[in-house]
């Protein structure tokens, strides 16, 4: 029962407080939960007549066209984000692979940014088609006849990583500053831009891929357990591989693509879901978005409560995620040879 009511506060009221609550906080204009309250009930239609016009007002905009469709895109980002990591760990199991790991994100931000230079496809597709190449050209690097080494992967990956880096950095290069400024903003996670129009392209892809990972979760735990374990029951572990794989590659690629790079929320976020409710995937996959989702609201919020002018997302999960990560491999003894 105190299991039950565990997971009921943090998969579900917990998140759905802090989406409340993340609609108060803001350095445009100070809004209390009373006036909140009448504000949803506005848009519900619970007012009418006068009580309505009192109501509208200026605040109607920051609310509705500033701040929740900000609060609806960091919610998704960050359940693609945690859920790819928590993802590609099962797979590959291994618990320092993440999408920045495998070379996906920097393939994605890469292919995003080369969009936003050359307009010839668009933004998530291009951060899509670079972010496949990225994790194939690090499976096929690592790739050593039948077997593929986890340590292999991990080094591949971070070369990988490191050219699309470079080639990222050369875009940069040859951009005019225009463009420059807002590819080097938006690499370091830009949360600021957030419209409805983000919202709605990454709506689809995240959702689709979320639901997918859903709907497999528990062949995750079998490909945890090794290739021949899940050949045993009849599940073809590379054809799952490679589905899983796309999805994670999808929904990162997505999240890159509406607000740039945010690094290391991929590899912690799985951590802390294993931490709190143990390994196995059919509750972790919905840990994984809750918490995922809930965690980058909350950075965003105390990075809108704290300073007056914004600062790129990723610097504060960098700030906070790199101290987190190094207390729970010291509490939790992660198994780096694993």
């Amino acid at each position: 029962m105190i299991l039950q009511l565990k997971k009921l506060l943090l998969l579900v009221i917990l998140p759905l407080l802090l989406l409340l609550l993340s609609l108060l906080i803001g350095s445009s204009q100070h809004i209390g939960l009373i006036e909140l309250c009448q504000r949803i009930g506005l848009e519900l239609g619970l007012y009418k007549g006068n009580d309505a016009t009192v109501l509208m007002g200026s605040m109607d905009t920051i609310l509705w066209q500033v701040r929740l469709p900000r609060i609806l895109l960091t919610f998704m980002v960050g359940a693609a984000l945690a859920s790819s990591g928590g993802t590609l760990q099962a797979i590959f199991r291994n618990p320092i692979v993440d999408p920045f790991t495998l070379g996906i994100s920097s393939g994605a931000a890469f292919g995003a940014a080369l969009a936003m230079l050359f307009p010839l496809l668009s933004v998530n597709v291009s951060a899509f088609l670079f972010g496949v190449c990225a994790v194939a050209l690090t499976y096929f690097v690592s790739n050593a006849g039948l077997k593929t080494s986890i340590i292999g992967m991990v080094l591949a990956g971070m070369v990988i990583s490191g050219v699309f880096t470079a080639m990222l950095t050369l875009l940069q290069y040859i951009s005019d500053p225009y463009k420059l400024q807002a590819i080097v903003q938006w690499t370091m996670g830009n949360l600021h831009t957030a419209s409805w129009s983000k919202v709605q392209n990454a709506f689809l892809p995240i959702v689709i891929g979320l639901i997918i990972l859903i709907l497999l979760r528990w062949k995750l735990n079998l490909l945890a357990l090794g290739d021949q374990e899940a050949i045993a029951v009849g599940v073809n572990p590379k054809l799952l591989k490679l589905v899983m794989i796309g999805v994670a590659t999808m929904i990162t690629a997505s999240a890159v693509a509406a607000v740039g790079v945010i690094s290391l929320f991929g590899l912690i976020v799985p951590h802390i879901s294993r931490m709190i409710f143990g390994p196995n995937n059919n509750i972790v996959v919905w840990a994984n978005i809750s918490i995922g989702g809930t965690f980058l609201l909350l950075i965003d919020d105390f990075s809108r409560a704290v300073m007056p002018f914004e600062i790129p997302i990723g610097v504060f999960t960098m700030i906070i995620g790199a101290p987190l990560f190094i207390y729970l491999m010291r509490r939790n003894e992660i198994n780096w040879n694993s």
